[in-house]
């Protein structure tokens, strides 16, 4: 009798079972086919949670459903590391002792390491300590374009050039969502200062829209799979680009294809009707803390809230309008923050510093090395057995650089400084003096040193007299009016008194490297005095590992140059005409340079950059033969192989970054000289040739043509430019397209 009681019991048990498993609702089936969860998730909301997906509950969260068992959104600023946790409903911080995060090197240093490899690792890396800190959204990559050197964010961004931001910024973005983090590429678009950023009104062309300004963005939604992407401050052509019917709707949502989610910068929207219509989908926001301040702008007082629900039930704006932006989120939610197959995460591992250090390595650039007189070899690397007294100069030595302000605030857990590493290499022979002083990062706000810098100077200058080698690390830092967000630089020379200093040290001393710590390029009026440059960003937690080992040798510098280095701040095309150019007139701007961005600038004004696009020394030479190709003509549909040899004629195993640009001859609109198309990052031991393989498409060779809204090839001449960097040209081979 009593198993024939257990067996009733295990078949009802099965049978409830079945009947459970059959009623489950599908939208929390994930054998199910997205569409088809959101649609089934649609069917069952009110008109009041749908609106509710669109709004903010907090700083970093908006809402989910409850009543559905679907979470909410929790997202984090993560430029080059996760930012500590903060309180719901303000900016100050939460307090927690678990939040100490990986700081990695800032994107133009990934960007100038030139490896997709290394991009992957990065977007790997952090994604791995976005999810173990359980957020759903990375408010990263950012990918605008350096389009001026006092940009206050270019250090966030991947360069100057499309191409190359394009081909960095994939890798990124599908590395970290592997971990079931949303990237939230930014910000869309046009956000290329942070003077007037919040209304600043940009009027371009379509060309420079297309050619320059969109790629990268493109590149990310197109091939990298972008689950989200930010929209900037500005304006462009009228309209905050948080609700821009040319951005979200035309061109993202139309001829991109766009699945995801469009996220406001914090604050960004400003009209209901548009963000309605215009294509935004969840508005975040800064100016209350929703709970008990300023209630008269709490979250539920929104532009995508209160007035949105009342729109929507008096028949202002129609359902289709919320039931589109409510799938777009469903989406989202469903590949973070309810996929049950993500990873769990990990933080602050071994792996992580590994992964700073190397990427920093591979992005610091060596600009100049060159003998002193009366020497045969250069100060780089530095060999200890060279010198007994190694005086290191500068505030940046002993600076933690790593965090800042805004959207770059960090905890960091491990964070190594320059002149720690250095003297854990090079011992007692090391010798430190500040030289100058910056003050504190504050937002919106320079903050004056609190020292008697004269006599910071003075002491570097007696401490050089008696020092074999000077070692002078300086540059900018993450301070208001520097590189920082809410504002941009103000002058092209480098701040705190070192112009000064630099010439005087080496009228001293002509033994000496100077290490630039910034995410901008400087001007450098003291240059040909200085024998030795390394441009080395914002390395992150393995700063000094990184920075010492390229400078001992340990590690062969292999950077190359995201962007050029003006002479003087009137080389740059954004700057050679009017306020209006930049920084606007306070209401409107106008980029009069046009697509003559960077080099293109350069090289088709014929200025000199001091230090240009793509450049970056060794330790070891490399030498290129003569590029051959598969063709001398190409057809409208072919293709033609380019190949070239690279030989390492050095004594030291090294790699190198080849770069392929391509000219056209003729053109019915203006193009520039020659715009990078392809490259390739290879690693050479002494002696090792290897030969190296692009293959050109007809699409290296369009132009967009703005008439006629659609990219476009000529028939025509086209020259194969091979080099080392955009002015350092090993070799031309010409074709034809029939």
């Amino acid at each position: 009798m009593k198993k024939k009681i257990f067996f009733f019991s295990l078949s009802l048990f099965s049978a409830v079972a079945v009947v459970a498993q059959t009623s489950q609702p599908l939208y929390l089936d994930e054998s199910q086919p997205i569409e088809v969860r959101v649609q089934d998730a649609l069917s069952r909301m009110t008109l009041e949670e749908k609106v509710k997906l669109c709004t903010a509950q907090s700083k970093f969260s908006s809402h989910g459903v409850p009543r559905l068992g679907i979470p909410e959104l929790w997202m984090s600023d993560g430029p080059h590391g996760v930012r500590e946790e903060i309180l719901w409903d303000s900016w100050g911080v939460a307090g927690f002792t678990n939040d100490s995060c990986t700081a990695f090197p800032a994107l133009t240093c990934l960007a100038a390491t030139w490896n997709p490899e290394m991009s992957a690792l990065y977007g790997k890396s952090i994604g791995e300590e976005a999810r173990y800190r359980r957020k759903d959204v990375l408010l990263a990559p950012g990918c605008n374009i350096y389009r001026t050197p006092f940009n206050g964010r270019n250090f966030e961004y991947l360069g100057e050039d499309p191409y190359l931001a394009s081909v960095m910024v994939v890798p990124y973005v599908q590395e970290l969502q592997k971990n079931g983090v949303a990237a939230c590429v930014k910000h869309f678009a046009l956000n290329n200062q942070e003077k007037w950023r919040g209304h600043i009104d940009v009027d371009l062309s379509d060309r420079a829209l297309y050619e320059i300004y969109l790629p990268a963005f493109k590149a990310a939604v197109q091939k990298g799979g972008a689950w989200s992407i930010m929209g900037a401050y500005n304006k462009i052509r009228g309209t905050h680009a948080c609700h821009n019917d040319l951005l979200l709707n035309r061109i993202l949502k139309g001829e991109w294809q766009f699945d995801g989610c469009v996220i406001t910068d914090w604050g960004g929207a400003h009209d209901t009707r548009e963000a309605v219509f215009n294509g935004l989908d969840i508005e975040m926001g800064t100016y209350t803390d929703g709970v008990a301040k300023n209630r008269d702008f709490a979250y539920d007082n929104y532009y995508l809230a209160k007035d949105y629900l009342k729109g929507l039930k008096d028949g202002t704006y129609p359902v289709s309008t919320v039931d589109e932006k409510a799938a777009r989120i469903l989406r989202l939610i469903f590949r973070t923050a309810m996929n049950r197959n993500r990873p769990w995460g990990s933080f602050t591992s071994e792996a992580h510093y590994d992964a700073a250090r190397r990427i920093g390595e591979e992005g610091i650039v060596l600009l100049k090395n060159e003998p002193v007189k009366s020497q045969k070899s250069p100060l780089l690397p530095i060999d200890a057995s060279k010198y007994e007294k190694i005086l290191v100069v500068g505030d940046s030595a002993t600076r933690y650089l790593s965090g800042g302000v805004g959207a770059t605030t960090l905890k960091v857990k491990q964070d190594i400084l320059p002149l720690e590493s250095l003297q854990e290499m090079y011992g007692d022979k090391i010798t430190y003096t500040q030289g100058y002083a910056a003050g504190k990062p504050r937002y919106g706000k320079v903050d004056r040193p609190k020292v008697n810098t004269d006599s910071l100077y003075r002491k570097a200058l007696e401490l050089a007299e008696d020092a074999d080698l000077i070692l002078f690390i300086g540059g900018l830092n993450k301070n208001y009016q520097q590189d920082c967000e809410a504002g941009d630089r103000v002058e092209y020379n480098l701040p705190f008194g070192q112009d000064k200093l630099i010439p005087e040290l080496a009228k001293i001393n002509p033994n000496m490297v100077l290490v630039l710590i910034s995410g901008n390029a400087v001007e450098m009026k003291w240059v040909k005095e200085i024998p030795a440059i390394v441009q080395a960003w914002y390395l992150g937690s393995e700063a000094g590992p990184a920075l010492a080992n390229v400078l001992s040798g340990k590690v062969n510098p292999s950077g190359k140059l995201p962007f050029s280095f003006p002479v003087k701040l009137t080389d740059n095309g954004a700057h050679a005409f009017d306020a209006l150019c930049y920084p606007g007139d306070s209401i409107h701007e106008v980029y009069k340079e046009d697509i003559f961005v960077g080099y293109r600038w350069h090289d088709t004004k014929k200025i000199p950059a001091l230090f240009s696009f793509g450049h970056g020394l060794s330790y070891t030479t490399f030498t290129y033969g003569k590029a051959e190709l598969s063709s001398k003509n190409m057809t409208a549909d072919g293709t033609i192989v380019v190949n070239v040899p690279v030989k390492n004629t050095g004594d030291v195993a090294g790699k190198e970054v080849v770069q392929l640009y391509i000219g056209d001859s003729k053109s019915s609109l203006p193009r520039p000289l020659k715009e990078l198309k392809a490259f390739e990052k290879i690693a050479l031991a002494p002696g090792e040739e290897k030969n190296v393989t692009f293959t050109i498409t007809p699409d290296d060779l369009k132009y967009f043509d703005d008439t006629r809204h659609e990219w476009v090839s000529e028939p025509g001449k086209f020259t194969v430019y091979i080099g080392s960097s955009s002015t350092d040209i090993r070799s031309k081979a010409t074709f034809t397209l029939k």
